[in-house]
């Protein structure tokens, strides 16, 4: 993994003279107050027209870092993922590689034509049809007239909007707007391509389709960078990625290795790591209800207590207790709620419904139960834990909080599946 004091991609190194765009300790801010800002914007014009420095490195009053300090490289043929979540900087960096806004300190260096596709429509005017928005559109990315009538067709195939081509763009969908979006952006033959979430929209024929598209002008050499807060979109199509959180880069580096960061960072954040093991204050015998629930924790194969669950590992889970009499036939059950989601009750285990109905001699003993695979995706969990026998409950512990961890991708699954693989010669 890619720490931030290193910055450096852990993918195999390609020659310098490839990369067609170079970002070197690129930094934005902003202002979060409107008339501040405007004032900001004017003393920082009229100090460049007089020749004076502007102190770009430094945050004045309400002012915040959008991007901090971000270095990485774009290669040609080359397809980055850019993950993070809201707020993290994504957009910011796209709008300053289309050369929309300028960074305050740092460099970029751009090689090739850049066609931005970071809005649903972007550059359409909504009054125009749509057959007069792709002369535009196209034109303005740098094709000729000429050009631009060669592929015409092609790009509204393409969009699927062919019985809409003369009617004002205002009338389309966000759907049909970001096709013909994304077909005037791919048609343009771009050095290099910038999307933002535009492939979360259309059906599944639709992206199967621009999925194909990329592959192909990505074999032609065109780079391109994919936002996208589907985890998947990014392991599919980007061998190398970003990971930007609020404004910094947290790692950059192979795909798998950055997603799985970012995805555990999401399931996790917000909410205090919660330790596998709880020991409870035993109750006098007057409060008793025959068996009292005195800790309960994870443990590896080992007998050592677990901090916390690994996705696919090997654990058991186990509650000690002290019986004050001999009880047969008792029942544990777990219902595991998710606190990082909103899956709500995620799993519910008893011993009864595996046939299991426990034997528990009077005094201290420990119920085990063996999960061969930990089944759970990363993330927060709350059991609640209880021991019966028929409908009468001796003890039930309300909140047993745990944590989930992965060493793997999980793609954000709904849970891990233990597998094997093999090719079976015919």
């Amino acid at each position: 993994m890619t720490s931030l004091k290193d910055k450096e991609v852990a993918v195999a190194p390609k020659d310098d003279n490839e990369a067609v765009i170079e970002i070197n300790d690129v930094s934005k801010k902003f202002c979060r107050d409107l008339k501040r800002s405007l004032f900001y914007g004017v003393t920082d014009i009229a100090t460049e027209l007089t020749g004076g420095s502007r102190r770009s490195d430094t945050l004045r009053t309400k002012e915040f870092w959008a991007l901090k300090d971000v270095s990485f490289k774009l290669r040609k043929g080359e397809a980055l993922g850019l993950v993070g979540s809201n707020g993290a900087g994504k957009s910011t960096l796209l709008r300053i590689i289309s050369g929309l806004i300028k960074p305050d300190t740092g460099s970029i260096k751009i090689k090739g034509r850049v066609a931005p596709l970071i809005a649903l429509g972007a550059g359409f005017n909504p009054i125009l049809s749509g057959r007069e928005n792709i002369y535009a559109n196209m034109s303005i990315l740098g094709l000729s007239t000429q050009q631009i009538r060669e592929r015409f067709d092609e790009v509204v195939e393409f969009a699927e909007i062919a019985e809409a081509i003369d009617a004002p763009v205002q009338t389309y969908s966000s759907g049909m707007a970001a096709r013909l979006g994304f077909a005037c952006a791919v048609h343009i033959e771009p050095d290099i391509l910038l999307i933002d979430e535009v492939l979360a929209v259309g059906d599944i024929k639709f992206k199967m389709k621009c999925h194909r598209k990329l592959a192909e002008i990505r074999k032609k050499g065109t780079a391109f960078i994919l936002v996208s807060h589907n985890s998947h979109s990014i392991l599919n199509v980007c061998e190398s990625s970003v990971y930007l959180r609020k404004g910094q880069l947290i790692t950059y580096g192979e795909t798998e290795s950055v997603i799985r960061r970012y995805e555990e960072d999401l399931c996790l954040s917000g909410t205090d790591n919660a330790l596998g093991q709880m020991v409870l204050s035993p109750k006098p015998k007057a409060e008793s209800n025959g068996l009292d629930i005195l800790s309960l924790s994870f443990k590896d194969p080992q007998g050592n207590t677990l901090d916390n669950l690994w996705s696919g590992e090997s654990a058991y889970f186990c509650a000690e207790c002290q019986a004050h009499e001999d009880i047969d036939g008792a029942n544990l059950g777990m219902l595991i709620t998710s606190l990082s989601g909103e899956m709500g009750l995620v799993l519910y285990i008893t011993s009864n419904s595996d046939n299991n109905l426990l034997s528990i001699n009077k005094g201290r003993s420990e119920i085990q139960m063996h999960m061969p695979y930990c089944t759970l995706t990363p993330g927060i969990y709350s059991a609640k834990i209880y021991i019966r026998k028929g409908v009468y409950s001796f003890d039930i512990v309300d909140s047993f909080r745990f944590t989930v961890k992965s060493n793997r991708t999980v793609s954000r699954c709904l849970f891990y599946q233990p597998r094997e693989w093999a090719v079976v010669s015919k």
